[in-house]
């Protein structure tokens, strides 16, 4: 360190701000430095949200998978499985209740009735 008196002041140079103003490297280094890293966190910030915001399959329209036990087969619970099950409460005249919900005879009933009466695209 080297103490330097201006105007009964006393300030502190240390070794590195000396190097620093001599050449004008350091300086030059540091803010380099700076860039790079501030281009990859940038980089690693826009990947990882492009990886956030990309739909899956799954998540741009099968909402959840059911297992019918008695048919032994799986059915996508989407949209146009809720308005046959919400036709199916209709046709039986019962409010409305979350399949996930009702009891394991009332599940079996509706897949029972689901494969009577098969979508007509």
């Amino acid at each position: 360190m080297l103490l330097r008196h201006a105007h009964s002041r006393v300030t502190v140079i240390s070794r590195l701000e000396m190097q620093e103003s001599r050449s004008g490297g350091l300086s030059r280094m540091h803010h380099l430095h700076r860039y790079i890293s501030a281009l990859f966190l940038t980089a690693a910030l826009a990947a990882s949200g492009s990886i956030v915001f990309a739909a899956t399959p799954q998540e741009a329209g099968v909402q959840v998978r059911v297992y019918d036990s008695n048919h032994h087969d799986y059915h996508n619970w989407d949209d146009r499985e809720d308005r046959a099950y919400r036709g199916y409460l209709t046709e039986r005249h019962e409010n409305y209740r979350a399949y996930d919900q009702q009891n394991n005879k009332h599940q079996k009933n509706y897949w029972n009735w689901r494969h009577s009466h098969p979508d007509h695209d």
